[in-house]
């Protein structure tokens, strides 16, 4: 039964990338004053299977002068990478307890930071390179912060479990006492997926795609995979850790569609950054204010357990 679990989750979470694709389409459409998709199937319903095809089915490119292992073994391991941060689903039955979830969260956050990397040096392009400088920085950047912000979360329930972020929400949830910490988190999201306004990876005027620039047909569909996974991954988290976690309420999907509408709404409406300015962010204002969190939830905490 675990086996069809995460089986069944996989096939879910692709067809929930597919629509993904379809609604960012359509909400930066109308954000423009147009339509979006709405030829292909029932009000552009099936744009994104059509894409997908389209994709697979084109001829795979690749620079005669890259390193061709690594060129091809990346985009692989980074669709890998977002497959097993879905293990972390918080199924309440039919698989076991994963008590040690955050810190695999952490481990694989970690190591997505590789597949970026060797995606931009072995195609052996500058430009490419560039992009992946850049969102390595910015990678390793801001989980600084996203760890120190998750660590505050953690004070509140002992454990990490996600599946206990759902016991300890029952009567409140976290987002009510740690607001701050919730945009400082959603901003940290945004940058971790390399996502506007922080897609300095894939500046357009500058880098023209950024580490992908050389990939084509399935890399680059695999690629395009585990961005849009990480996405809707990241939206889950966001509702698992201050959004109540109540697995087994509609108003949780409800909710982590609505984080996925916000990721796509950011999109259309805000500029992107200055580069010096991002690293500004994270380091003097994310960081500092976690830390400031931290030493008062913990305080707090202490204080309690000494009155109590």
């Amino acid at each position: 039964m675990f086996l069809i679990s995460i089986l069944v989750l996989i096939i879910l979470v692709l067809v929930a990338v597919a629509f993904v694709t379809l609604l960012e389409r359509k909400v930066l459409g109308y954000i423009q004053l147009r339509k979006g998709p709405n030829k292909v199937g029932l009000m552009g319903l099936l744009q994104p299977f059509s894409d997908g095809i389209k994709l697979f089915f084109k001829e795979q490119t690749f620079p005669y002068l890259s390193n061709f292992i690594i060129y091809y073994s990346s985009p692989i391991l980074m669709l890998v990478l977002s497959f097993l941060l879905w293990v972390l689903f918080p199924f309440m039955v039919n698989v076991y307890s994963f008590n040690l979830g955050v810190l695999f969260f952490f481990c694989c956050t970690g190591l997505g930071v590789y597949g970026v990397l060797m995606c931009g040096w072995s195609s052996n392009s500058n430009y490419a390179l560039l992009g992946s400088l850049r969102a390595v920085a910015q990678t390793i950047s801001y989980e600084v912060s996203m760890a120190l912000i998750l660590v505050c979360m953690l004070l509140f329930i002992f454990s990490f479990n996600f599946i206990d972020f759902m016991y300890y929400q029952q009567y409140s949830w976290f987002l009510f006492f740690s607001f701050p910490l919730f945009f400082a988190w959603f901003s940290s999201c945004l940058a971790e997926t390399n996502r506007s306004p922080f897609d300095f990876a894939e500046g357009e005027s500058e880098l023209v795609s950024g580490f992908n620039i050389e990939y084509s047909s399935g890399g680059f569909a695999f690629i395009f995979l585990s961005e849009y996974m990480n996405i809707i991954f990241m939206s889950l988290l966001c509702c698992i850790i201050f959004l109540g976690c109540d697995v087994y309420s509609l108003f949780f999907y409800l909710s982590m569609v609505f984080l996925v509408f916000m990721f796509i709404w950011v999109r259309g409406t805000l500029p992107r950054f200055r580069y010096d300015k991002l690293m500004y962010l994270t380091w003097s204002v994310f960081l500092p204010m976690s830390l400031n969190y931290l030493l008062f939830f913990s305080g707090f905490l202490v204080f309690m357990f000494l009155i109590f």
